[in-house]
């Protein structure tokens, strides 16, 4: 990543806003996930090849056999976990490329994410780096087992789909803490929002989605 890659680039202002329109459209309604969505560079995450296709309302592949989600389904995600109060503390299962990372860093205190694949955790750091966030804990592990060593959290969020709900993750929410992630099969999933109680967890339908699975093991 060169500095010259670090403004707008071959990516215009209108470009973004018009995926900011979009979005809104699409029933996206708090301002502090636009803002944050407008201003995270989508370019820097991709391949200099599809850098042209950042701003389409798209998933893209990130290699690995992984990809960047659409940008739709991480404004809905985040606009989920912000729903009922701001968050200081967010774990995220599934680092990826770092856009949804980077999206969260500016709206809670502290963001710790975790990214089996080396090699993607490698270039999400390298981008953090550029971009001078400075408020995000990485680790290369096996996130379906969670942080504990950083638990509690006020939030978590998990970009590939358990078949169920995890009550590993779970049980490193704070009391009344919630948790977005998708969940099932490839071929039927949905996005659903857990809320932890003193007794257990409720949890709610959000949408019908479609995410690579969650697999264990790192690499």
């Amino acid at each position: 990543m060169t500095p010259g890659n670090l403004g707008i680039g071959m990516t215009s202002q209108r470009t973004r806003e018009r995926l900011i329109q979009r979005l809104r459209d699409e029933g996206i309604r708090d301002h502090h996930v636009l803002d944050s969505m407008r201003n995270t560079p989508r370019h820097l995450f991709v391949d200099e090849a599809l850098a042209s296709r950042a701003y389409e309302d798209t998933a893209l592949p990130i290699g690995n056999g992984q990809t960047i989600s659409q940008p739709y389904i991480v404004a809905r995600m985040t606009e989920a976990l912000l729903e009922g109060g701001p968050l200081e503390s967010v774990m995220e299962v599934g680092t990826g490329s770092g856009y949804q990372t980077a999206v969260l860093a500016p709206l809670v205190r502290r963001v710790y994410t975790t990214e089996r694949i080396k090699v993607l955790l490698d270039q999400a750091r390298r981008r953090f780096q550029a971009l001078k966030i400075r408020n995000i804990v990485t680790k290369h592990t096996d996130g379906g087992m969670g942080l504990p060593e950083y638990a509690p959290f006020d939030g978590i969020i998990v970009t590939a789909a358990p078949e169920g709900i995890p009550l590993a993750l779970v049980e490193q929410l704070c009391p009344g803490g919630r948790m977005v992630l998708p969940i099932g099969r490839r071929d039927e999933q949905a996005l659903v929002r857990v809320i932890r109680t003193t007794d257990g967890y409720e949890h709610e339908l959000l949408e019908r989605v479609s995410f690579v699975p969650l697999v264990t093991g790192v690499s």
